[in-house]
């Protein structure tokens, strides 16, 4: 049996800049999941993790969000009571008999790499992403890192949307591409890093890369360079998105997703035509990706305050006007 988890009736949050009666939400399905990662310095078992915990609470800075997602019956209450106090939705949220998805990583001096130590699906591993009916007119969707299936089956629920955009990962190259090409034809936006983009199309410059991929669909696509910021591609031609620089990082984890989810809720509560937004948006993305950078998990994105994003992308548009 599925037990939903309810909304509750939360405090207002001052640091939110939305009226949630006004601005348009954000839907973001994906794994939630619990991650122990271990670096050089330290170590942290089970922290709030997962491609849709890392976007969702960071959507949540500008714009009202949905969350559609499994855990088990471990999941910790605190993390739930975490949602909640982002004003997350969570209607969509399933708790199954079961473990949650658990993965653990560790990381190199140089944290762009990593290895995987254990991964434990659970419930996850099992999943289907249902959605509660007033989910399905949400016009902002952000399909996070999960089988291309379930992302494209998330579609079939929607009603009209305005604006769908999903995230990747090399796995699905290797074992899910069909499933990958047929989402493809379906997206506005499509998000992949720097060496998924040279999988999936046999090229090595970025830019040649760009354009095959436009082929396959998506109007607008985005490739992360991790330390070295992002690449838009789309109408208007291309856009260069810095990272904020860091002079420390304590753990990339969900770095890429804080980033996408960070863009698709400065979209949602943007006036005015996503062409118009979108560069706008990677620069708060790729600010609000920079906090979760400075602790572990979501321990630093969750102790962050408007205004020092706000201050933050400030300082990246003095960095980079000429």
């Amino acid at each position: 049996m599925i037990v939903a988890v309810r909304k509750n009736k939360l405090p207002a949050l001052t640091e939110r800049r939305y009226n949630s009666q006004n601005n348009m939400s954000v839907l973001i399905v994906g794994s939630t999941a619990l991650d122990s990662i271990k670096t050089p310095r330290a170590e942290n078992p089970r922290l709030l993790g997962g491609s849709a915990s890392h976007a969702a609470v960071a959507a949540s800075f500008f714009s009202p969000v949905k969350l559609v997602g499994v855990v088990g019956e471990d999941f910790p209450k605190k993390y739930l009571e975490l949602y909640r106090r982002h004003k997350i939705d969570l209607e969509g949220l399933q708790i199954l008999p079961g473990k949650t998805f658990h993965w653990s990583g560790e990381y190199e001096v140089n944290m762009n790499n990593r290895r995987t130590l254990l991964t434990e699906l659970g419930v996850f591993e099992t999943f289907t992403p249902t959605l509660p009916e007033p989910h399905r007119d949400s016009q902002f969707v952000l399909l996070a890192n999960i089988a291309p299936a379930l992302q494209s089956h998330v579609l079939d629920q929607m009603r009209r949307p305005k604006f769908v955009v999903a995230d990747t990962m090399d796995l699905w190259l290797n074992i899910a591409l069909p499933d990958l090409l047929k989402l493809l034809k379906r997206l506005d936006g499509f998000v992949l890093n720097d060496s998924e983009a040279h999988q999936l199309t046999k090229e090595d410059n970025l830019f040649t890369a760009l354009k095959k991929i436009h082929k396959l669909g998506p109007k607008y696509v985005i490739i992360k360079k991790g330390s070295h910021g992002s690449i838009l591609s789309g109408p208007r031609g291309y856009f260069i998105c810095p990272a904020y620089p860091l002079s420390k990082v304590v753990d990339p984890t969900g770095a890429g997703d804080s980033f996408v989810g960070g863009m698709m809720g400065r979209l949602a509560a943007a006036k005015g035509s996503i062409e118009d937004n979108l560069r706008r948006a990677m620069i708060y993305g790729s600010v609000t990706a920079s906090f979760c950078c400075e602790g572990f998990g979501l321990t630093r994105t969750t102790k962050t305050k408007l205004a020092q994003i706000d201050r933050r992308v400030k300082e990246l548009e003095k960095l980079t006007r000429f």
